[in-house]
């Protein structure tokens, strides 16, 4: 899905971490889970980089900015630099996250239980639609109730949440970015399609899958394309 750009770096204690850098962090993540799900202990940077899709000279430079080099003719211990990733990504708490617009997307953003298992607890659901306002959604295990808009203030002040995403039409995406924004929402994934305008300091990602759709629709053609003139030739 495509994104659109973080800001130019994140700081840890050892100072920037290049954009590039952290857009990988959850893919070696992901494989890392993978991989200590199958009980693997140890990994070589040629062997996490191959399942990351990245050259190992890249793996190396962005697991040195969190500080791990590995061992040399060792490799790197799947768990611990899990953890040191996890960290690095701030998934080692747990982060309040509240979905507005629980439409057929909304429901199943709601539902995914990827969430959950990184540390995203979904803390509110809200519509301004009263045929949703009311419904009932199981959340990861537990009962959460769509309640109206205009509950946004209260839930977030309540629960602490920071990171806010938006499943709503085009037209309602700027207006409900700026209740999340005044209540002090931070950090947004924005689904709806189109741009929103944010102040300095909050992070905005946008999912664009219409944009990836046409990308593949490019592929499929220039597949078809050179299908079609390998048969011509033959």
């Amino acid at each position: 899905m495509s994104v659109s750009p973080a800001p130019k770096s994140r700081v840890n204690a050892r100072g920037a971490i290049p954009d590039a850098t952290v857009g990988r962090l959850p893919m070696y993540h992901r494989c890392l889970v993978t991989m200590s799900a199958r009980g693997v202990l140890l990994v070589s940077s040629e062997e996490l980089a191959e399942a990351s899709g990245v050259s190992s000279a890249k793996l190396r430079k962005d697991l040195s900015f969190l500080g791990s080099y590995g061992t040399r003719g060792v490799g790197y211990e799947v768990e611990f630099l899990l953890y040191q990733i996890a960290r690095a990504l701030g998934l080692t708490q747990e982060w309040p996250v509240v979905i507005v617009g629980i439409g057929n997307l909304g429901h199943a953003l709601a539902g995914y239980p990827g969430f959950a298992s990184r540390g995203f607890s979904v803390v509110g659901l809200f519509d301004t639609d009263v045929n949703r306002v009311g419904e009932t959604v199981v959340v990861a295990g537990k009962s959460i109730v769509v309640q109206d808009l205009t509950k946004l203030p209260q839930v977030v002040m309540s629960t602490g949440a920071s990171i806010g995403v938006i499943a709503t039409p085009e037209n309602a995406a700027q207006d409900v970015c700026d209740l999340m924004v005044r209540n002090g929402i931070s950090s947004i994934l924005n689904f709806a399609p189109t741009l929103l305008e944010v102040p300095h300091g909050v992070d905005m990602r946008r999912v664009d899958l219409a944009t990836e759709l046409q990308i593949l629709a490019f592929h499929e053609q220039r597949k078809s394309q050179i299908a079609m003139t390998e048969a011509n030739a033959g």
